[in-house]
């Protein structure tokens, strides 16, 4: 049976550090006060860079490790709600740079869960026989949909991408993924609103305050602890496969306290929870592979290792899947 098997992974983030601290000079907040709420202390935010500029970082990386030529790779799949244009699509962008002159090319958008759904469309392709591998890259540059004068979002938010080279496999790979949505509650997460102006209405151009991201904080985190849990059983139940079983567990980078309650519901010790976001923060479709990434780098796995990957996001979305590594 073909699946589809992670080669190689990789992740490009800003290089300029901003901590609690240098937040709490530009906004009401402090060290103490994000950190017992979020577990966050730092994260990377853009000194310019733009996102085709981290995910084509982050391509390049994938080509190295992998050790393949941009002209073998069939598809590339990008996910972002930061992209640098609403066209061309970030994925074309990412195409044009590294050579990948013979790939497919096209972006998706499903918020924080944008990895998952990303990873899900290019097993499918590789499952069906129309493509041999595929490079799914996630990427944010969050800070400039952020409005830095509201407390309760912009100590959340970082900027960088993270992806995975991806190849056909006969034995190791994707084994189970459950992917889903609720859009009866898409108005709880929302940010990039722009409004209809044009010529022919009364509508005020310019940035509308809809642009910057708007959180419903308490609504949000009791999406996340009901549907991470709910997926996650599900996923291993299909699977047949016991919590024992993970060596890791990759979530989304959202917020400490989220792992906690997913930790304590599903009764899975905590420190099989693989998380960063102390020092990058929520990256949105970014934060899955640049912490799966890292927990690569440090060759915290190994070849026939179960991995289980698990995010949420706006829309509202979600997805979970389990890997072979």
């Amino acid at each position: 049976m073909i699946t589809t098997r992670i080669i190689a992974t990789g992740a490009c983030v800003p290089e300029q550090i901003i901590t609690n601290d240098d937040l709490a000079k530009i906004v009401d907040t402090s060290d103490e006060w994000i950190t017992q709420r979020t577990g966050i202390k730092e994260r990377r935010i853009s000194s310019g860079e733009n996102t085709s500029d981290l995910a084509i970082g982050t391509a390049r990386q994938l080509l190295e490790k992998a050790e393949v030529s941009a002209e073998s790779i069939d598809l590339i799949i990008a996910a972002s709600v930061t992209p640098d244009y609403t066209t061309p699509s970030l994925a074309c962008m990412i195409q044009k740079e590294i050579g990948a002159v013979n790939a497919v090319a096209f972006d998706i958008t499903a918020a924080c869960s944008g990895f998952m759904y990303a990873l899900s469309v290019a097993d499918k392709y590789i499952r069906s026989g129309v493509y041999d591998n595929a490079i799914v890259i996630g990427a944010e540059t969050l800070s400039k949909i952020v409005n830095w004068e509201d407390r309760s979002t912009c100590v959340l938010f970082g900027d960088g991408s993270g992806g995975a080279y991806v190849e056909k496999s006969e034995d190791c790979g994707i084994i189970q993924e459950e992917l889903g949505s609720k859009g009866e509650i898409y108005d709880i997460l929302t940010g990039g609103y722009t409004p209809c102006s044009n010529a022919f209405n009364d509508v005020e151009s310019g940035v509308d305050s809809m642009w910057y991201v708007s959180m419903n904080g308490r609504e949000v985190f009791r999406f996340a602890t009901k549907s991470v849990v709910t997926s996650i059983r599900n996923v291993l139940e299909k699977a047949g496969v016991s919590a024992d079983e993970l060596k890791y567990i990759v979530p989304h980078q959202a917020n400490s306290r989220i792992v906690e309650i997913v930790s304590n519901k599903l009764k899975i010790p905590f420190d099989k929870f693989y998380m960063n976001m102390d020092r990058f923060g929520n990256t949105s479709s970014a934060s899955v592979p640049i912490a799966l990434n890292e927990l690569n780098e440090k060759g915290l796995i190994e070849r026939g290792d179960k991995i289980l990957l698990t995010g949420f996001g706006g829309g509202m979305t979600w997805g979970t899947m389990l890997i072979t590594w």
